[in-house]
């Protein structure tokens, strides 16, 4: 399995998809709205990944990323614009097929958003 598909698993993405439980309680209830919108954009990446279509896969998580962005732009302008800047590099590095950096960026705003990997999740993107 290449990085690419990796990245783009379902299980991958159920995994990011599960993480937005932990992001609320330091969002706070607020942000429940932009979750949600974030969890849409990844359960269509989810869909478009099982209809084979990597391009809209690739659209929905880099969109996904973005509304993260700009929910931590409401508590630190500084870190929604770090963010932002995060997603662009994962929708260019995808683009370009340099899954190896496009996979950094993801370990990237995962870290940057709070959100960590649970025991076993270790070499899950």
């Amino acid at each position: 399995m290449s990085r690419t598909e990796l990245l783009l698993a379902p299980e991958s993405l159920e995994a990011l998809i599960a993480g937005l439980g932990d992001l609320q309680l330091a969002l706070g209830p607020q942000a429940a709205p932009g979750l949600d919108a974030v969890r849409g954009r990844l359960s269509g990446a989810l869909a478009a990944r099982k209809d084979g279509n990597v391009e809209r896969a690739v659209g929905e998580i880099t969109a996904a990323m973005r509304l993260l962005a700009e929910l931590a732009d409401g508590l630190d302008p500084q870190e929604g614009a770090m963010m932002r800047a995060i997603a662009g590099q994962f929708e260019q590095a995808l683009r370009r097929g340099d899954a190896a950096h496009a996979a950094e960026s993801v370990d990237a705003m995962r870290k940057r958003s709070g959100a960590v990997k649970k025991r076993g999740d270790e070499f899950k993107l």
